[in-house]
């Protein structure tokens, strides 16, 4: 079994966590995304689980076996996996076919098994007819496509990828997670995929992991993840989403600087008379020149005000700011929808839309200009 179990996981750099004492468990087969913004814990964790990082504390499991704990690391080339880095790390001086079969020259396998083997990954990965060919004419995308097939030459239990879309431009990373989806597919290869990449991770991914400040803040299907966030981090950072603080009061309404909105949807860990925060995507809010209530029963009802609006191409959004209020919220409507700058709008705010999240800590600058910057190249 290739399952994969992370207890207490720990690491420590000059006294400061990067990993803090984390649990997960992978099941045999799956594909998990380690997501989260520069710093957050995701790239460590993969280097303890490669073998190339000791853990301070805790442990790391495949199957029954401890590969890691302080006290004794199983190296990396006794743990059957293949790791796959950002740059490729594909050797400049051989030839395709040379570069894939390297992994089993070290292994000391025959020659006629290693040509069934290296064959046998080039076409996986659409390679066979460019065998001959060295890295510097191959185009960026086929070159990953070698280090995708170095990889799984090896037959390896577990599979390790970090980051490694991050040096295509945007219609071949779009091909290449594709690739590497369908190649988890056919291969059932247990696979461990880190990105900062929200719609890398959302695509690719039976379960996300969502990493802040070394810490796991929610392990969820795509789904889960987008739709039903554990956290105000979650929130903010996994696509477009308006996030208010405020005060959850006993009749279930909360307090949004004044404003009552009412909520159906709850994370655990929140309570009456606590700060929360207020989550509810962009798209779930109704804008219409006409009054709400009417329209759109059951909502929580404003009037407000266009004051800004952004064409995309494939839909519109606006930013309106509630009447008497300074709350703005972002409105993502169809292309077609237009509304002027400074009109006045009835806002409907279904009430299943609105959930209810526990406060993260202070999220620091860097961290916040990091979810900025994820969520613009996702979207």
């Amino acid at each position: 079994m290739a399952s994969i179990t992370l207890d207490n996981l720990t690491k420590y750099y000059k006294n400061s966590a990067a990993v803090d004492h984390i649990h997960l468990e992978a099941a045999d087969g799956d594909l998990i995304a380690l997501l989260g913004p520069s710093g957050c814990g995701k790239t460590t964790t993969l280097r303890m689980l490669a073998g190339f990082v000791p853990p301070d504390e805790g442990r790391i499991l495949v199957g029954d076996r401890v590969v890691s704990s302080p006290q004794k690391t199983i190296p990396p080339e006794q743990r059957n996996m293949s790791m796959i880095f950002q740059s490729y790390a594909i050797w400049p001086h051989k030839t395709v076919y040379e570069n894939v079969a390297f992994g089993l020259e070290l292994r000391h396998v025959s020659k006629s098994q290693m040509r069934s083997r290296v064959t046998r990954a080039l076409e996986i990965v659409h390679l066979g007819k460019l065998a001959n060919r060295y890295p510097s004419e191959l185009s960026g995308g086929q070159q990953q496509r070698v280090a995708l097939a170095r990889a799984i030459v090896v037959e390896p239990q577990i599979l390790l990828l970090d980051e490694p879309l991050s040096n295509l431009d945007a219609s071949l990373r779009d091909e290449m997670r594709n690739e590497v989806r369908t190649l988890h597919d056919q291969l059932g290869l247990t696979t461990v995929y880190v990105t900062h990449d929200q719609g890398e991770a959302l695509v690719l991914a039976d379960k996300i992991v969502v990493m802040y400040d070394g810490t796991i803040q929610q392990v969820g299907t795509p789904e889960e993840i987008y739709e039903s966030p554990a956290t105000e981090f979650v929130a903010r950072f996994i696509g477009r989403c308006n996030v208010l603080p405020e005060t959850l009061l006993p009749s279930g309404r909360v307090d949004v600087g004044g404003v009552l909105i009412a909520a159906e949807d709850w994370a655990v860990g929140v309570s009456a008379g606590h700060e929360v925060a207020l989550s509810v995507r962009p798209h779930s809010i109704i804008m219409d020149p006409i009054d709400c209530p009417s329209s759109h029963p059951n909502a929580n009802c404003f009037t407000a005000w266009v004051e800004h609006h952004d064409y995309y191409g494939e839909f519109r959004e606006y930013q309106v700011r509630l009447d008497q209020s300074d709350i703005i919220l972002s409105v993502v409507t169809p292309p077609q929808v237009r509304h002027r700058i400074g009109e006045q709008m009835s806002l409907a705010i279904p009430a299943h839309a609105c959930r209810v999240v526990p406060r993260s800590e202070k999220l620091t600058a860097r961290v916040q200009r990091a979810i900025a910057a994820a969520t613009a190249v996702t979207n």
